[in-house]
């Protein structure tokens, strides 16, 4: 069966499901372009309020196909640069995106699977999840912005823990450290997951994109810079239907409506 990313409708989110269960929903090409395409299409869409990503299954997401990297050292290397930057794309497109993205997080989420899942905006996971950076273990380095992330979310000594020894790391111990938002029971994630999507979904979807702009901007902003952002996105939202709605909401004690 060939690997694919199924997306359905759940109300007003978009799941999209890697499904490559006889390689424990291993990513590709033809994933990476196929997650690109979807988040195109859902920012075109403005019923659809928020992403969440999962696996099919018991397992989120594998990581690299080791057969197919195995494969692709026979061929030229700017076969599998090509191949990487194919996920990369996927990963800025994750980033940039104006909607919330959640990982709903069941099983193992492994090398370019623990990336992906930390490069969403939130994340689920079953109490039982286990992430694991096993590029080391296999004579490989990070890709999927796994060493990007890790060191911005962790002290450097456990990011280095888990990059350099190959570590596993339970979803309990993350969800202390403040990198798992939410914990489920086992088989549960994606329902939480779509649950936290549904409280986001009733936010102003302007605001929603405000937020996901300011924290993109953070870490590489001067304070002086951040400050006059936040100005001009807050007038800018003040100014939007939204605002009126929200504020009038707000004053007569009922649930707003956003646009």
């Amino acid at each position: 069966m060939a690997a694919e990313l199924r997306s359905t409708s759940h109300g007003a989110t978009m799941v999209l499901t890697i499904s490559n269960p006889e390689a424990r929903n291993a990513l590709g090409p033809e994933i990476y372009a196929a997650g690109v395409e979807a988040l195109g299409v859902a920012e075109t869409l403005p019923e659809v309020r928020s992403v969440v990503i999962t696996g099919e299954g018991a397992t989120f997401c594998a990581g690299g196909n080791l057969q197919r990297l195995l494969d692709n050292r026979r061929r030229p290397p700017q076969v599998q640069a090509q191949s990487i930057e194919g996920l990369h794309n996927w990963i800025e497109a994750i980033r940039t995106f104006p909607k919330p993205v959640i990982a709903a997080v069941e099983g193992a989420a492994a090398g370019a699977g623990f990336s992906l899942a930390l490069a969403c905006d939130l994340i689920v996971a079953a109490d039982n999840a286990v992430f694991v950076m096993a590029y080391a273990s296999v004579g490989l380095s990070p890709d999927g912005g796994g060493s990007w992330s890790l060191s911005r979310l962790l002290p450097r000594q456990l990011a280095s823990e888990l990059l350099l020894a190959g570590e596993r790391i339970g979803a309990q111990r993350l969800h202390a450290l403040g990198v798992v938002n939410r914990l489920s029971a086992p088989a549960a994630a994606l329902a939480d997951a779509l649950a936290l999507a549904e409280q986001l979904n009733a936010k102003a979807p302007n605001v929603v994109a405000s937020i996901k702009e300011l924290l993109n901007e953070a870490p590489e902003s001067s304070l002086n810079r951040h400050l006059a952002r936040e100005r001009d996105q807050f007038v800018a939202n003040l100014h939007h239907a939204n605002g009126r709605i929200g504020i009038e909401a707000f004053l007569a004690k009922q649930r707003p409506r956003y646009e």
